[in-house]
């Protein structure tokens, strides 16, 4: 019996998508009964901060192992800034990173982003989406910093939460590809 390679791509396609949007929901079941567990006085905010700096830290971490200094700081930045842009393709996103228009800076986007659409279904207000994505990307960067003895540093200058289309993320190092 032959294999039928388009209905093994499209099922495992359909698999993907489907766990992809799992990621999303999952992270949200999890915060509303974070925030109830918390009790009245608690922020819904301050939870979910509080979980993206945990998980940036362990995504830090894992990080590490693929991180190399020796072919240079360019090289080192973009290969960090590609690994940053791939936790939006692992979620279901659309992202990039590029070097930027200044030394040591890496410019990374996201053109589709599926965590403001899980969000809008939660209940979550947009610009927690926006903050919590910045708070998991800063404290990605702490470990690395301590790590290479690199003190790396990120802005973000839009998102898609806040009505910018795209997110626009700005990596460098923060003592050499400062403002």
């Amino acid at each position: 019996m032959g294999v039928d390679a388009e209905k093994e791509i499209t099922k495992l396609w359909r698999d993907l998508h489907s766990a992809q949007d799992e990621i999303c929901k999952t992270y949200y079941r999890w915060r509303e009964v974070a925030v109830e567990m918390a009790g009245p006085g608690v922020k819904p905010l301050d939870v979910a901060l509080k979980a993206a700096e945990k998980m940036g830290k362990e995504i830090g971490k894992s990080f590490l192992p693929r991180l190399n200094w020796l072919k240079g700081e360019d090289v080192f930045l973009l290969s960090l800034g590609r690994l940053m842009a791939g936790l939006w393709l692992t979620e279901g996103g659309i992202a990039a990173a590029e070097k930027g228009d200044k030394p040591g800076e890496v410019l990374i986007t996201c053109t589709r982003c599926p965590w403001p659409s899980a969000a809008k279904e939660y209940g979550v207000p947009m610009e927690e989406v926006a903050l919590t994505r910045l708070r998991l990307f800063e404290s990605l960067l702490e470990d690395v910093s301590v790590f290479f003895n690199i003190p790396l540093k990120i802005e973000m200058l839009k998102a898609i939460p806040r009505g910018h289309g795209v997110y626009l993320l700005r990596l460098y190092k923060a003592n050499g590809g400062g403002k």
